[in-house]
């Protein structure tokens, strides 16, 4: 038996008279009464069963370059820094020195081919940076930038998307609220990560900084809350459209207070930041998530979100 959502091959028979008499469709099963399968383009193909002469699994769909720029694009536009800079098809981002995401040069550029890194780019890029006070950092996503030769790397992370027609959103009135700027019990579960409060507390940027760090363009910015009036579970929602017009919501901050946990309430604020964003137009979701977080990477695909592509961070070695 293979599963909905499975990449297949589906061979079935033509109607009398067509040029050949079978056919073969690969996609994503979406259906089995009948047997329904989505293809790349997003056209479903529906056959009854007396017409299927073979379904099984394929290995998953390679992803290709344009789609991670694209992806990559679209998560851009949702956390986008204070202040930025195009040079050479690399965005350069400041934010306060808040994340890695909004303080890096990404290479997004139209080009096929991987970005190029030249000693004047890197100088200019790197003199720009230094008149705001901040050390040249690169964020190198999957075949679209190698690392520049000497170069130091780490936290490599994760990225996985999920088609939201694929997921069943919740139904019913939602328990966990949205608001356009995070309040104080937001901010406290976020700068703890939902750890018990230690000393001295890890840095977190002011309410201001982190609302205005996304999203751009014609994106949206939610920030969600489970639980009144200490916050049990926390998460930031951004939808944002990609160069290919894909809407994705992008999952961040996501963090459930130390005493609830294995609940399941991570899953549910996720979900509900999904059914959110599917609100406001997205069609697919995306979450970014450091390689070595198995609790993170095993909730988001018990939700189904499937690998895409990876990213680590790059600064010349010594700095």
């Amino acid at each position: 038996m293979v599963d909905i959502g499975k990449r297949v091959v589906l061979r079935y028979e033509l109607p009398p008279g067509s040029p050949q008499p079978l056919t073969d469709v690969i996609g994503e099963l979406v259906s089995l009464t009948p047997v329904s399968v989505r293809t790349p383009d997003g056209a479903v193909v529906t056959v009854e069963p007396d017409r299927v002469v073979a379904l099984k699994a394929v290995g998953p769909r390679p992803i290709r370059i344009g789609e991670i720029r694209s992806l990559e694009a679209a998560a851009a536009a949702a956390w986008p820094g204070l202040d930025q800079l195009w040079l050479d098809g690399w965005l350069a981002r400041v934010g306060n020195g808040y994340t890695g995401r909004a303080n890096s040069a990404v290479p997004l550029g139209d080009s096929g081919a991987p970005a190029a890194l030249s000693a004047e780019t890197m100088e200019r890029i790197a003199g720009w940076y230094a008149e705001r006070g901040q050390p040249l950092l690169l964020q190198l996503p999957d075949r679209l930038a190698p690392v520049p030769t000497g170069w130091n790397t780490w936290s490599e992370t994760a990225v996985l998307g999920l088609d939201i027609a694929n997921f069943v959103l919740p139904q019913g009135p939602s328990m966990v609220r949205f608001a356009e700027t995070p309040d104080d019990g937001w901010l406290a579960v976020h700068q703890y990560r939902g750890e018990i409060p230690t000393e001295p507390a890890p840095r977190v940027p002011d309410r201001a900084v982190l609302t205005a760090i996304g999203p751009a363009g014609d994106g949206v910015l939610g920030f969600a809350t489970l639980g009144l009036p200490d916050p049990l579970a926390i998460g930031r929602a951004a939808v944002t459209t990609a160069p290919d017009g894909r809407r994705w919501v992008g999952l961040t901050c996501v963090a459930v207070a130390e005493p609830h946990r294995g609940h399941g309430l991570g899953s549910l604020v996720c979900a509900e930041m999904i059914r959110w964003g599917a609100e406001r137009g997205a069609t697919h979701a995306y979450v970014q998530v450091e390689v070595g977080n198995a609790g993170a990477l095993a909730l988001y695909r018990d939700l189904g979100f499937l690998d895409h592509h990876t990213y680590r961070y790059a600064a010349p070695a010594g700095s």
